[in-house]
């Protein structure tokens, strides 16, 4: 209703007449609960068969397909040491940043929606470059080829989709990996997921947003469109995008100020305020880092942080028009 960044997108035409609203809206929310339970339900089964107690292999199932990341141990998942674990942890946390409403078309034998997603191509293209990327990284640091591809696999999965689980402490893994992962912290997955963060599709709006205006350029009287998923985005959906992805970064901005302003260092403050307003979970150093914990932190920067997850996780707009006076007045 209120077309947050451009998530007009996603409207579909069933949603064109109020009449048809309800019934729309709870047959699509009955089948993406159905899915969810059942998603959740199988991985906490396979945790269970590669060898995760009961108990831990369903709470673990519940915060990876929630792309959520708590876990039972304070070792997180590098507490079970298991190979077979963590590459079905990785499958949960890519299938919870995938648009749920694909998993519902799946019942019905629109399994060709999900591959012909533009935003699951680019998530998946973007998600195996910055794998690889890492994976040279621990290699030039003595990994071995299957250490460094399990430690980049898992790693790189878990804080692009925010999910924030850990098997070792990224934020010694140098400066080139700490600033991609950092990076990786605003994308998160892609629109209608259990993420957090820009979103794939902004960033493919955002794209073609330049193209036009490159091509406008080098062409002044040319009729030059912007297209989503092979279709022309409307100016007031571009618009829609890059004051998202603004007001997204001035929020940044100014969260990571404010944390400075508390004592914290640079490192902390900056990746604290990522790591907040993306909802991801670990932060970058020694305090918030993987191997430690947001306890330390002064009580203001965890208020400033409290406000700064809610923001990035009800997308921003949402919450700044209610706590608007004038949206109450209408």
């Amino acid at each position: 209703m209120l077309s947050v960044g451009g998530m007009q997108l996603f409207k579909t035409e069933s949603y064109d007449s109020a009449d048809k609203v309800i019934p729309r809206a709870t047959q699509l929310a009955g089948g993406i609960f159905i899915a969810y339970t059942t998603l959740t339900t199988l991985w906490a089964i396979m945790l269970a068969w590669a060898g995760m107690p009961g108990f831990d292999a369903l709470a673990h199932a519940m915060t990876t397909i929630a792309t959520g990341g708590y876990s039972t141990r304070t070792l997180s998942i590098g507490a079970f040491d298991s190979w077979l674990i963590e590459a079905i942890i990785i499958g949960g946390m890519i299938i919870g940043s995938l648009p749920f409403a694909h998993y519902v078309a799946l019942t019905r034998g629109g399994w060709r929606n999900l591959l012909n997603d533009p935003q699951v191509r680019w998530f998946l293209t973007l998600l195996s470059a910055v794998v690889i990327f890492i994976s040279f990284n621990l290699m030039r640091q003595d990994y071995s080829l299957l250490d460094a591809f399990r430690l980049a696999s898992f790693n790189a999965v878990s804080v692009l989709t925010g999910t924030g689980y850990g098997t070792a402490n990224f934020a010694a893994w140098g400066g080139s990996a700490t600033t991609i992962l950092l990076i990786c912290m605003f994308i998160g997955g892609c629109a209608g997921s259990t993420t957090c963060g820009v979103k794939i599709f902004r960033l493919q709006v955002l794209a073609s947003t330049i193209k036009v205006q490159v091509s406008r350029l080098l062409r002044p009287h040319g009729v030059v469109l912007a297209y989503y998923n092979k279709r022309p985005v409307a100016d007031s959906v571009m618009d829609a995008v890059m004051g998202f992805f603004y007001l997204y970064i001035l929020c940044f901005v100014i969260l990571a100020v404010f944390l400075g302003m508390t004592g914290l260092d640079f490192q902390t403050a900056l990746s604290g305020a990522a790591t907040a307003i993306s909802n991801v979970g670990p932060g970058l150093g020694e305090t918030i880092g993987p191997a430690g914990h947001f306890g330390e932190l002064p009580m203001a920067a965890k208020w400033a942080m409290c406000f700064g997850m809610l923001l990035g996780r009800l997308e921003l707009f949402t919450v700044l028009v209610m706590l608007h006076p004038g949206f109450w007045r209408r």
